[in-house]
């Protein structure tokens, strides 16, 4: 069932990448079956210092080539990216059982990110010239220098995406990368990779290291200059305290327990067919996927009727073609995460409206897509992240009522706001305690928008990617301070009485004039 383009050949290139020398390897598998794709090797402490020192060397000479013949490699890449775009999505979807829309779309998500900063990042980069404290005889400029080495930890759910993505800009800035992707879900980030080596990324610049997290994330972590970490809130809260005592950098996008609200005017064709991405898009294993759904009464029983049986015609199946809807969650063991969380939900008094089965007959991780009612915040469902294709359906009466439930969460990722009167959905997003809000959409219009920062607020995460600070985020400032001819402090011969009262009335003068 594995797709043709997933040769052994490939697949030896791809591993031969990885910095490994474990005695034990890890079986990639096949989610739709569970056979074995490739063992993948796995990278011990001593591989992963190997790696930051190999990567450290490459990033010396890479820090002195120019931005420009940085970002024609990157231009090649994006080349590639487009000539690849099959073999991309069959390795996403074989290691990620996702459906072949879904994988699709992720592929795109990385050309957005290259086009973006290939674009913007020269300008971002350059040295920007400011005044110095005495006007025309000083200087000061702005000079960006790249932090290092890049530790970057991936997850499962976007492999490709979140891999390549966050590799980018920081490559572009100057810097090597030192990458985590996930066991489970290695294969396509390493095709990235390859065609990176392709496009013309110095040999040794990018090192990639795999393992379980508890068992190679410490050392990654103290090896690296910054990182990039996308994952769980737990998870996140242990990357930051280490690299806090590190004295480095990070950036955490985290989890979300994401809400969506419909206001009374909302066009409910298009709600509905929006709430279908929003709820189980990636079989519900996207972090700004909707967990809670907020109808207003005027609609809900219409929007109930219509989501319901929107829902039960969802096509699902493990197929290598664009005709599914929903694909599989990521292994049986997250299939029993998310069923514990509808059968609490059950055992407490929700009802279930449609799905809440796994579906075996079909694959080993598929689990059907699943509408609550009457979920509450004692159970797992109402106040934990699922991470499934499981939503609860609430209904609300006024808006003060539903920003109060919207925010009812230690989480903040995502929202979304559905109406026909977007200055009123807008004023109501402004509420909303999310670092992206969506309106009259789901996930994609924030996400996409690259040239925007997108990231979390309360436990959904530190810093962002994507707009200016997701490629300065990667690199350091230096300030050069240019004083052109001694004019600071007392002149020869004068007191330092008469030098305050003559800097006080410089100072009265510039603020005057407005010269700082």
């Amino acid at each position: 069932m594995i797709p043709e383009s997933i040769t052994p050949r490939l697949l030896g290139k791809l591993v031969k990448q990885v910095a490994g020398t474990a005695k034990k390897s890890y079986p990639l598998t096949e989610v739709y079956t569970g056979d074995l794709i490739v063992e993948l090797p796995q990278s011990t402490p001593a591989d992963i210092e190997g790696a930051f020192a190999t990567a450290r060397k490459a990033q010396r000479e890479w820090a002195k080539t120019s931005v420009k013949d940085r970002m024609a490699i990157f231009a090649k890449f994006h080349d590639l990216l487009m000539t690849n775009v099959e073999t991309t999505t069959d390795l996403i979807q074989a290691e990620s059982g996702k459906a072949r829309q879904m994988a699709f779309e992720e592929t795109c998500d990385v050309p957005y990110v290259v086009s973006h900063y290939i674009k913007h990042g020269p300008k971002l980069l350059a040295p920007t010239k400011r005044g110095g404290p005495v006007p025309i005889l000083s200087t000061s400029t702005e000079v960006r220098i790249p932090k290092g080495v890049i530790g970057i930890i991936a997850p499962w759910n976007f492999p490709f995406a979140t891999g390549i993505s966050d590799m980018i800009p920081a490559l572009m800035a100057g810097n090597g990368v030192v990458l985590k992707p996930d066991n489970k879900t290695a294969l396509s980030p390493l095709y990235g990779i390859r065609l990176l080596h392709k496009a013309g990324l110095p040999d040794g610049l990018v090192q990639v290291v795999c393992g379980e997290g508890p068992d190679i994330g410490p050392t990654l972590i103290d090896n690296a200059n910054y990182v990039m970490f996308t994952g769980s809130t737990a998870t996140g809260r242990v990357v930051g305290e280490r690299a806090g005592r590190n004295l480095i950098g990070c950036c955490l996008e985290l989890g979300g327990k994401n809400p969506m609200i419909v206001l009374p005017d909302a066009n409910l064709e298009e709600t509905v067919k929006g709430a279908l991405f929003g709820c189980y898009g990636n079989t519900g294993q996207i972090c700004m996927h909707i967990e809670r759904l907020y109808v207003h009464d005027s609609m809900y029983d219409a929007f109930k009727s219509k989501f319901v049986e929107a829902t039960k015609n969802l096509d699902i199946a493990a197929r290598y073609d664009f005709t599914p809807d929903v694909g599989s969650l990521i292994s049986p063991e997250h299939l029993q995460r998310v069923a514990s969380h509808v059968d609490d939900a059950v055992a407490k008094g929700a009802t279930v409206l449609v799905g809440g089965k796994a579906r075996p007959d079909i694959g080993p991780a598929f689990f059907e897509p699943t509408v609550l009612e009457g979920v509450t915040p004692d159970m797992l469902a109402g106040s934990c992240e699922t991470f499934g294709p499981v939503v609860a359906l609430h209904r609300y009466a006024s808006i003060d009522q539903v920003v109060a439930l919207a925010n009812d969460t230690d989480y903040g990722l995502n929202a979304s706001v559905w109406g026909t009167d977007l200055k009123a959905a807008e004023q109501v997003a402004l509420r909303i305690e999310s670092g992206n809000v969506n309106i009259n959409d789901t996930i994609g219009t924030a996400y996409a928008s690259k040239g925007t920062p997108s990231g979390g607020v309360k436990q959904s995460g530190v810093g962002a990617r994507h707009g200016d600070n997701g490629l300065l985020k990667y690199t350091d400032v230096q300030n050069i301070g240019v004083l052109k001819k001694q004019v600071m402090g007392p002149k020869e011969g004068q007191s330092y009485a008469e030098y305050a009262v003559q800097t006080v009335k410089g100072l009265r003068m510039m603020r005057k004039f407005g010269i700082r």
